[in-house]
């Protein structure tokens, strides 16, 4: 028997083998190390694609949908507000946005995130008795009238800061969970980062004024968003509509509870100089809007001006989603993999807001860098996935790796080094 390494054709193969890999080593920028061109029909032909693994933050280019949509938003008496699709995300239409104004006690929401994520970790307890303070009690403005040098319940200390909007309720949270205002004020300002409120400063827990507590109705609005997102389980304080505690009963300020039962939240604010301030929010058929108005003329006008956005919000805009965490936007081709080709999708379920009657309009083209080269890791950026509706760039997300592809073996990357040779 021939051995088989004696035999003729073992060595033709083997010759055209090597041949074939000293080609491909030996050409000078060869193909698998270049990046495939954008298509010049593509409108972002412009910029460079994203390597896998490579962090990308996706900026919209189109800010509000209502841009998309011929039905104006509705007049409103407020010096800037901002109705926003809490499903999606999504900025439905705004005025003065980025404006800075005086929260109030919209701050408020700022000190619930913070004292939710303190019970949430276990270092605040509902049940846990919590000192006041001659500081909590003394604090002006609005009140649960708690007496001092006494034990209350965090739960009903949570009732009478968010029902009834008491300040001194708020600050004897604030030193329960971080010792003093302060240090909890510090606290709120690193949430605010890490939420992306990049114009928000905060100074108080209550929202007293001072000329360095400030925020945006944009900001507001992603606070707003990862609030009732996070933390549903405490969203049953924002709908309560009175409190009674020292033998005094007071009412929630946000009459929207009244008005419509969909209204589910969440804080009403008032200064003389910041004006009368709301953010409401509202489910309806499963899909919730935000909307966020300030320095309105008087309590019914913000009442009215936020019914009037949440109406017009859900009336004349859909929320559709568009892909699923599990399924792939693209099955796209892998070299010098173990597999040839792998799933590219988002990391959560996409979620789009258009203007009512667009959905079918919609379309999606996943931009991604070529050639994809192994190894692949699961869950690594792989480019970008753009939604579009007519001619406009309504939303842009990251694209990841579905599934981990190993690199291939020796044979199997040369083979494919070959092929990308003459592709």
């Amino acid at each position: 028997m021939t051995p088989l390494n004696s035999h003729p054709s073992f060595h033709r193969s083997l010759s055209a083998v090597a041949f074939a890999v000293s080609l491909a080593l030996a050409v000078p920028g060869a193909a698998w190390a270049q990046k495939a061109p954008v298509p010049s029909s593509s409108p972002a032909a412009a910029a460079p694609a994203t390597a896998p693994g490579a962090a990308q933050k996706a900026e919209p280019a189109l800010d509000m949908v209502s841009a998309l949509s011929n039905i104006p938003a509705p007049a409103l008496s407020a010096k800037a507000w901002l109705t926003l699709d809490a499903t999606s995300g999504q900025i439905i239409a705004a005025q003065n946005p980025q404006e800075a104004v005086e929260p109030a006690s919209l701050t408020k929401l700022m000190s619930d995130y913070v004292i939710f994520m303190a019970l949430d970790s276990g270092r605040l307890k509902l049940d846990q008795k919590v000192h006041i303070s001659e500081k909590a009690w003394k604090t002006e403005g609005s009140r649960m009238f708690v007496k001092p040098n006494t034990d209350v319940d965090v739960n009903d200390l949570l009732q009478g800061m968010i029902v009834q909007s008491g300040n001194d309720a708020t600050v004897a949270l604030a030193e329960a969970v971080a010792g003093s205002e302060s240090a909890f004020a510090a606290l709120m300002n690193q949430e605010a980062q890490k939420l992306g409120m990049t114009h928000t400063h905060y100074v108080n827990s209550t929202g007293l004024p001072d000329p360095n507590h400030y925020t945006t109705v944009q900001d507001l609005a992603i606070l707003s968003r990862a609030l009732v997102q996070k933390f549903p389980q405490y969203m049953h304080y924002f709908s309560q509509k009175d409190f009674t505690w020292n033998n005094i009963k007071q009412s929630n300020r946000n009459r929207l509870l009244w008005a419509d039962q969909t209204v589910d939240g969440l804080k009403t604010g008032h200064t003389q100089s910041a004006g009368y301030c709301l953010i409401a929010t509202a489910l309806r058929d499963g899909r919730r809007v935000v909307t966020v108005v300030v320095d309105t003329p008087s309590d019914a006008a913000r009442t009215e001006s936020s019914l009037k956005l949440l109406n017009w919000s859900f009336k004349n805009f859909d929320t559709v989603k568009l892909l699923d965490k599990t399924k792939p936007a693209v099955s796209a081709r892998v070299w010098e993999g173990t597999s040839d080709t792998v799933g590219l999708g988002v990391e959560k379920p996409l979620w789009v807001t258009v203007p009512r009657g667009k959905a079918d309009d919609l379309k999606t083209e996943a931009r991604y860098t070529q050639p994809l080269m192994a190894p692949l890791t699961a869950g690594a950026r792989a480019g970008t996935l753009v939604v579009t509706l007519g001619n406009k760039t309504l939303r842009q997300e990251p694209l990841v790796v579905q599934q981990s592809v190993p690199q291939a073996g020796f044979f199997g990357r040369m083979i494919d080094k070959i092929h990308l040779m003459f592709k």
